[in-house]
């Protein structure tokens, strides 16, 4: 209001027709006020004028984003009465464009997602169905053949049913149905409880495992299950990509605010194109460090959402055949993401 040229002139304008009416003074001071009056109302006139045009092009900018041109952007024109309304709508535009950029990603990897896992069904059934109609037709003669077959058709069981269960939970964290129980925890001891069931793997492989866990407790708040299911993802990942390296390691770390685990390897590692998507669903190259052989590229998505909805992050980094480490942190006093 302090810059509001047009009151002023409204004022002024009041004053002087006040002065017209009421005061006495000689004709030429009444002329001169009248001019004075004339080409105030003139001016306020052209202003008025003005800002039809500035409304009118306002409205005309406002249908354009309306239709989705969202690079269309307000200028006040010099008229500084609209610049706070002109410069939210701005800002509105612009968060409406970054939402326009994220649906258009958003729809680009669901229909990568699809492609992906049309594929990642279709070849492990096809396989399924080729081995059943082998073990129908006689092909596979004895006994031993049959029981390999079997077997075989029991591995690609498991691994769709694998597929189709990871899709499931990863369903479920986007539709934020996936519950998590705040409970006090020593994350030293879930990460020791997590690295039994990878002992006899790690045996079978060769592979040695350095931990570095605190024997103290290590206290935080947040679901266990979601944190074993992070630590196995990563263990799953480290062991078929990092084995050739024949090293794994584990370390808990502790911060001012948060605890930090580290998992790392010293395989083959990972490009730099690579690193920024390496926890993107269904993410697939050369040398992507997906959960499981062929993966069902999930593993890492499902590990990156569950650390977040415990309020903390995760992280990679990778120096190929020297280190690649993946970590993740807890803060040690979380508040869980809805």
């Amino acid at each position: 209001m302090k810059s509001d040229k047009v009151l002023y002139l409204i004022l002024l304008q009041f004053i002087i027709l006040t002065g017209l009416l009421f005061i006495d003074m000689v004709h030429t001071l009444k002329l001169i006020l009248f001019i004075i009056l004339m080409v105030i109302t003139g001016s306020l006139f052209f202003t008025r004028l003005h800002f039809i045009q500035t409304r009118k092009s306002m409205v005309t900018k406002l249908k354009r984003a309306i239709n989705g041109n969202l690079h269309t952007r307000l200028y006040t024109n010099n008229d500084h009465s609209l610049d706070d309304i002109i410069f939210s709508i701005n800002d509105l535009i612009t968060e409406l464009e970054k939402v326009q950029v994220e649906a258009k990603k958003s729809q680009k990897a669901r229909k990568q997602l699809l492609s992906s896992i049309s594929h990642d069904i279709r070849t492990p059934l096809t396989s399924i169905i080729g081995y059943i109609d082998a073990l129908k037709d006689g092909i596979a003669t004895s006994e031993e053949e049959k029981l390999e077959y079997l077997e075989i058709l029991s591995n690609k069981s498991n691994s769709l049913k694998q597929l189709v269960d990871e899709i499931f939970n990863m369903a479920k964290l986007d539709a934020d149905e996936f519950s998590l129980k705040e409970e006090q925890l020593d994350f030293s001891e879930i990460t020791r409880e997590s690295l039994i069931e990878f002992l006899p793997e790690l045996s079978k492989q060769n592979i040695e495992l350095l931990v570095s866990i605190p024997e103290t407790p290590c206290p935080v708040t947040a679901d266990s299950l979601s944190l074993m299911r992070v630590i196995g993802n990563l263990m799953k990942n480290a062991i078929y990509y990092g084995k050739s390296g024949k090293v794994i390691g584990i370390e808990l770390l502790e911060t001012i605010n948060e605890y930090q685990l580290l998992i790392w390897d010293k395989g083959p590692g990972i490009s730099t194109d690579d690193l920024e998507n390496v926890f993107e669903r269904m993410y697939r190259s050369d040398q992507s460090r997906n959960l499981s052989h062929g993966g069902s590229g999930l593993g890492l998505a499902i590990a990156k959402a569950l650390v977040e909805k415990n309020g903390g992050q995760i992280w990679v980094e990778s120096i190929p055949w020297k280190k690649t480490t993946f970590g993740f942190s807890i803060p040690k006093q979380t508040t869980f993401k809805k």
